[in-house]
């Protein structure tokens, strides 16, 4: 029997909301395979709190450089606010450490292309979260879109309406495109249309809309999105954070069936819905519901993966071309909306206004530009 690997030495870097509630109940699920040895904070009183919490021999730092000379770890979990995830990111890789980063992982294509050289130094890999992609659910539909078996992509929608108060917004760096990247298309919808790209395939072209029509903000409160993919499908995509009824929902008509997912911050199985063309025989359709095992979309789930990434010296998912693909359809839909043309797959590049940044230099919210 071949021996188990090894437990992977972790470090968490901010011990805030995200790494507490999520990140740490992850590393409990994962105890077999992955030992956290060190937290970072800035704040002590929030850090010790956290080593409180996590119940176990946890090395506090409040420098990130110190912690990586001090630890070494094999792998480092970052969860700290966005302006801060390239730079965090790229120190952890130079010490030879793995990433697991919340997202966005950068502000911009630019500044991912900083993470790609730095893995590229280093032999290390950074990921970015994007769980909604690991539920057993999410799985059994991107299996049966990629067989054929539902038959070919042609409308979708993807949708996350959320609500979000003006207290939400008082965190200071909340709103600005120097410290967010960006509204709701940076913040929140970005991981269902994540998913969306993940069960579709590449898109060629997109048109869209952003404004702010509520919040004091930098950056926009809603957008809206036509998407042209390769295979043919067209979808809409709206990010809001103005929505009272809030809910997240993916949905692609193909030629055989309709597969729907609603949820809000996570699905099951018992969340995605087949409903079979009018053609389509009982028996066929009885094979598409999820399986009896059921995984929810997690950090739990992610974090599986990325292990047996390590374990296996290979590139976890949701790192390299994979998540620089989702930045890019965020860049594209500012461009596309700021400048009212359409934008298409691989045309924001060194020289474009919006490769360094997600406004593109553009200002409060008329697009002024036409071709």
């Amino acid at each position: 029997m071949p021996p188990l690997p090894a437990r992977r030495r972790v470090a968490v870097v901010g011990t805030g909301a995200i790494v507490s509630g999520s990140h740490l109940p992850a590393l409990r699920d994962h105890s077999d395979r992955a030992e956290l040895v060190a937290a970072v904070d800035v704040d002590p009183g929030r850090l010790d709190a956290f080593r409180e919490l996590a119940g176990e021999a946890v090395a506090g730092h409040t420098s990130m450089d110190a912690m990586l000379d001090a630890v070494r770890p094999d792998l480092v979990l970052i969860g700290t606010p966005p302006s801060l995830h390239r730079e965090q990111t790229v120190a952890a890789l130079k010490a030879g450490a793995w990433v697991l980063c919340e997202k966005p992982l950068t502000l911009s294509l630019a500044e991912y292309d900083e993470i790609a050289a730095a893995e590229e130094a280093s032999g290390a890999y950074a990921a970015v979260v994007f769980q909604h992609r690991y539920g057993s659910g999410a799985v059994h539909a991107r299996e049966l879109i990629a067989s054929g078996e539902l038959g070919a992509p042609r409308v979708a929608h993807c949708q996350t309406t959320w609500h979000r108060d003006a207290a939400y917004y008082s965190v200071p760096w909340r709103g600005k495109w120097a410290t967010e990247g960006g509204g709701p298309t940076m913040g929140h919808g970005i991981h269902q249309y994540d998913l969306l790209l993940h069960l579709l395939g590449p898109w060629t072209e997109i048109r869209a809309m952003a404004a702010r029509l509520v919040h004091d903000t930098e950056s926009e409160d809603v957008s809206t999105a036509l998407v042209r993919f390769e295979n043919g499908a067209l979808a809409t995509v709206v990010n809001s954070v103005l929505s009272p009824d809030e809910v997240s929902r993916i949905r692609i008509d193909c030629a055989d069936a309709t597969v729907e997912l609603t949820h809000l911050y996570g699905h099951r199985n018992e969340d995605w819905v087949y409903t079979p063309a009018p053609h389509v025989g009982s028996e066929r359709a009885a094979a598409w519901p999820t399986p009896a095992a059921d995984v929810p979309s997690s950090h739990t789930a992610q974090l599986g993966a990325l292990l047996d990434a390590y374990d296996n010296g290979v590139r976890p998912p949701t790192s390299g071309p994979e998540a620089r693909a989702t930045l890019e359809f965020a860049a594209a839909l500012y461009k596309a909306a700021f400048t009212g043309n359409p934008v298409h797959a691989g045309e924001i590049a060194p020289g474009d206004p919006f490769y360094p940044a997600m406004h593109g230099d553009h200002p409060h919210w008329a697009p002024k530009e036409r071709a």
